[in-house]
């Protein structure tokens, strides 16, 4: 698995012309991370990992069945990514 910084991934995910293209250009760099693109209105509650000028990624934890958004990148196995509002 490629390690993951939070700094990286931002980069990644600023770079692409689209939500959906830097989810693909995550789930290439990070594999196998999962990667979801979701609403930042569903994520106003949640602290994000990192935030760019026009991206915001939060960590993703699993048990195997459910996702929770964490802030420990050694738990993480997954990013969900959204559009600035």
């Amino acid at each position: 698995m490629a390690a993951f910084t939070a700094d990286e991934a931002l980069a990644v995910a600023e770079a692409a012309p689209t939500v959906r293209e830097a989810a693909a250009a995550l789930r290439a760099r990070f594999a196998p991370w999962r990667v979801v693109v979701v609403d930042a209105f569903d994520m106003r509650d949640e602290k994000p990992a990192a935030g760019g000028a026009r991206r915001l990624l939060y960590l993703g934890a699993s048990d195997g069945h459910c996702w929770t958004v964490t802030s420990d990148a050694a738990r993480a196995s997954g990013l969900f990514i959204a559009e600035r509002a």
